[in-house]
């Protein structure tokens, strides 16, 4: 029987935890107006969650609706920053509680294991089963909709496999629940833009992996939150494996794989890509997918207009580009950074130039001239 956690709550409302947890939640939001507002009072704050919590009164607040575009079309959730405070705080508490029994090649919500650990391995799963088969064949698979279908009751279920602490979990069973349509009695969906949510969603298709793993005994697995890829040399073999799946997602989790899952080979002849993690994958090479090119183009040119304007200054500029440097580094892309750099000179417009220094002359400009690394010397940041 898989150990069970007691006794997480007074962690969860700790003052130092609750403090650390408002530290991490404001990283890159500190401008914002809610989080002024929240650090003007801080430590009232803060007391303030942790009553609630103490006395067992935490309701969640308001949520707040967006759409996001990119990298598709969807709807997604914000709660008040208070919210986002206490919900780092219960992450920290329970996360110890799921890590260890995450399979070693999961790639979501997990430290030191990121998409570039995950696109090194699944990359190394390529070429293995090419060496010693001479050909490579993939199940890529995507959830349909994905967060919008998780069964409150069976995510609930397997929570409680690993936590007994029952006030941590009535605190769950709250945070799970705010987004419900009370009519419903069988409620599903989890809103995209919470903390817990990601950590939720990655413990619930936990019990794939461990399905795939140990049921299955699939040796070339890799999951990426809702995408997962299975790597064979059997193309028939894994039309198989794909029912399997489909029927365990179905009848366990009440989830379907979407059009797009299918099976392909990889190769560069009569073959093509795995899109995973966002690269382009072969067993030889990888490249940048092209909606991530397309993406930091169109980003480059709304930071280089808001630079001409005098709106933004490099210190605005400089995290994205390097953000995205040390993304591409991982592919194959030196010429695509060299010509990306290049192509955005940040100028400014002469009636936005200030007057000292004095203006200086950009019509040689080097990537570099305005703080960017060569790319060409990209490992030397």
């Amino acid at each position: 029987m898989a150990k069970t956690f007691k006794n997480l709550y007074p962690a969860i409302y700790d003052f130092e935890n609750l403090l650390a947890a408002y530290e991490r939640a404001r990283q890159g939001k500190r401008s914002r107006p809610a989080v002024k507002r929240f650090h003007y009072n801080l430590e009232s704050n803060l007391i303030d969650i942790q009553n609630h919590l103490i006395w067992g009164t935490w309701k969640t607040g308001q949520y707040r609706h967006f759409t996001l575009y990119e990298p598709v079309y969807r709807t997604g959730a914000a709660l008040p920053f208070r919210d986002r405070v206490l919900h780092h705080s219960l992450v920290d508490a329970i996360e110890p509680c799921f890590g260890p029994r995450m399979i070693s090649d999961t790639y979501a919500c997990i430290r030191d294991r990121g998409t570039h650990r995950g696109a090194d391995k699944v990359q190394d799963m390529l070429r293995k089963v090419q060496r010693e088969h001479g050909k490579a064949y993939v199940l890529k698979a995507d959830i349909s909709k994905y967060f919008q279908n998780i069964n409150h009751s069976i995510l609930k279920s397997i929570i409680r496999k690993r936590v007994a602490c029952q006030r941590t979990l009535d605190l769950i069973d709250e945070i799970i629940g705010s987004s419900a349509d009370p009519d419903n009695i069988n409620p599903v969906g989890i809103p995209l833009g919470n903390l817990t949510s990601q950590l939720f969603a990655n413990i619930y298709l936990g019990e794939l992996d461990l399905y795939v793993k140990h049921t299955l005994r699939e040796k070339h697995y890799a999951r990426y939150m809702d995408d997962f890829c299975i790597i064979h040399h059997d193309k028939h073999y894994l039309h198989i494996v794909r029912e399997i799946i489909e029927n365990f997602l179905w009848s366990q989790l009440g989830l379907k794989t979407n059009q797009k899952t299918q099976v392909f080979p990889v190769a560069l002849h009569n073959g093509r890509a795995l899109d995973f993690l966002g690269y382009r994958i072969w067993p030889t090479h990888r490249r940048l997918r092209k909606s991530s090119i397309r993406r930091i183009v169109r980003r480059m040119r709304q930071m280089q207009k808001a630079y001409a304007m005098g709106d933004i200054d490099l210190e605005d500029i400089r995290p994205t580009v390097h953000s995205w440097i040390a993304h591409a580094e991982h592919a194959d892309s030196l010429g695509l950074r060299r010509h990306v750099l290049a192509r955005f000179p940040f100028m400014r417009d002469e009636v936005h130039r200030p007057p000292e220094p004095a203006a200086e002359d950009f019509s040689d400009l080097e990537p570099q001239a305005v703080g960017f690394p060569d790319p060409g010397a990209i490992q030397a940041m």
